[in-house]
């Protein structure tokens, strides 16, 4: 766990000291949490949410204390980005076996049910600012997953192995190197 609290902060940033939670609770819905201290499925209320926040906040089990959202992190992000406000949850996401390379370790926004997001332009304005890097971003809707950087061209040939074009050797080549762990090894 510790390992991963460092990927979090070398890939998105210390914690903000100017950005706090104030009154969001969506992590504490949205998100699926399985540690050996306590355990829910994703998109139900954790059972210590109440209406005014954690009723257990002081106390609180390891994850909650330690787990950020991007918004939390991540300075370029508007305030209106904060996931009550903005209607998205943007995070870091491990996954142990992952269906393809993009998916190992990926920042990952995800628009919340009745979020006008897409709408309002601001999940246009979140991508914008999270799609900087070496470190794959997907977005869901809520209906699919979907890759939103690399682009598509550039995902294709990392994970197919063919020889780029020369104008996208480079970038192809810098996503292969991030992504070797994950890329099946022939």
């Amino acid at each position: 766990m510790t390992q991963d609290r460092d990927l979090e902060t070398l890939l998105l940033g210390p914690v903000l000291p100017d950005r706090d939670c104030g009154g969001c609770t969506v992590c504490c819905v949205t998100l699926k949490v399985d540690t050996p201290e306590f355990s829910k499925p994703a998109g139900t209320p954790c059972q210590q949410l109440t209406p005014q926040g954690c009723s257990i906040h002081a106390a609180r089990p390891p994850i909650c204390r330690t787990w950020f959202c991007a918004w939390r992190r991540v300075a370029e992000l508007p305030d209106e980005a904060r996931p009550d406000r903005s209607g998205l949850l943007v995070s870091i996401n491990f996954e142990r076996a992952p269906r393809n390379c993009f998916e190992g370790v990926c920042i990952s926004v995800r628009t919340l049910p009745g979020s006008d997001a897409i709408a309002s332009g601001m999940a246009a304005k979140v991508l914008d600012s999270v799609c900087t890097q070496l470190v794959a971003v997907w977005f869901s809707d809520g209906a699919k997953k979907m890759l939103m950087h690399p682009e598509d061209d550039v995902a294709r040939l990392v994970v197919s192995g063919d020889a780029p074009p020369a104008h996208l050797a480079d970038e192809v080549a810098a996503w292969r190197e991030r992504y070797a762990a994950f890329l099946p090894t022939t």
